[in-house]
């Protein structure tokens, strides 16, 4: 029996229906602290940045429509498996740690972790015992804490810090001697008058603490959605989007390698 083509397009109509309306629609998490050049809040409250832009090439790669979150950083991880958000896209770096909370995708980024303090300041190295009765400052809830607090708190006094724009503020200050940042991270602080009297006194080692660079953080019962993310990121990386969107913030290469 042969089905009208009335009828078919009709049908045809109705399936394209129910496939848009199944749709991603995704919630995307990240820091209400400005993290330039990575998320920027405009006037207007429109987010802006490498890491939104970069976020938005994959929506459109897995054809989702992603809503980003404020949220406050130290909650960031508790939203996402209560299911406020679907995904973290906030320089999170991946650590065993976060992973036995939640899953990641494929590293999307790599940055490498500096001491940074005054250009009068002199240092010989950046071992524990090159910085001994030194303060230090860090943002809290990162790798970079819990490396100072394991490898730094017996020579340097740690001092955690709730964002980093108040690490940038207290060292600038004086109120502190330094401050450990992702290198990425402290890129912009470093060409504003308080940072061009600052620079970078040395690179910390690799460490598992670090862990292989910055993903996606994801809850664990989505693998599919993590599938998508990972394909869609490796696919930005190998159509050289990836360098097309990193050229418009950075002069370096953060290819996660």
């Amino acid at each position: 029996m042969s089905i009208p083509l009335k009828r078919i397009g009709l049908i045809a109509a109705l399936l394209g229906a129910s496939l848009s309306a199944q749709a991603l629609d995704l919630k995307i998490g990240v820091a209400g602290e400005p993290y330039p050049p990575f998320t920027v809040k405009s006037p207007d409250g429109k987010w802006t940045g490498f890491e939104i832009d970069l976020v938005n090439a994959v929506c459109k790669r897995i054809a989702a429509k992603c809503t980003v979150v404020e949220l406050a950083w130290d909650g960031i991880i508790p939203a996402l498996t209560s299911k406020k958000i679907d995904v973290i896209f906030n320089s999170m770096s991946i650590t065993p740690e976060r992973e036995k909370t939640i899953a990641f995708s494929t590293p999307y980024y790599y940055t490498p972790v500096v001491f940074v303090g005054p250009k009068s300041l002199k240092m010989t190295g950046s071992k524990p015992e090159d910085v001994k009765g030194k303060s230090i400052g860090v943002q809290t809830s990162t790798p970079n804490a819990d490396y100072l607090n394991k490898y730094y708190a017996k020579s340097a006094k740690i001092r955690i810090y709730n964002t980093q724009d108040e690490v940038n503020a207290d060292l600038a200050a004086g109120r502190i001697d330094l401050q450990v940042a992702d290198e990425t991270g402290i890129y912009d602080f470093l060409k504003t008058p308080d940072g061009a009297k600052m620079e970078k006194k040395g690179t910390l080692p690799k460490d598992p603490l670090f862990g292989p660079g910055i993903g996606a953080g994801l809850r664990k019962s989505d693998a599919a959605l993590k599938k998508q993310f990972d394909e869609a990121i490796k696919a930005i990386n190998s159509s050289g989007e990836f360098k097309t969107i990193q050229a418009k913030y950075f002069d370096f290469d953060l290819s996660a390698r």
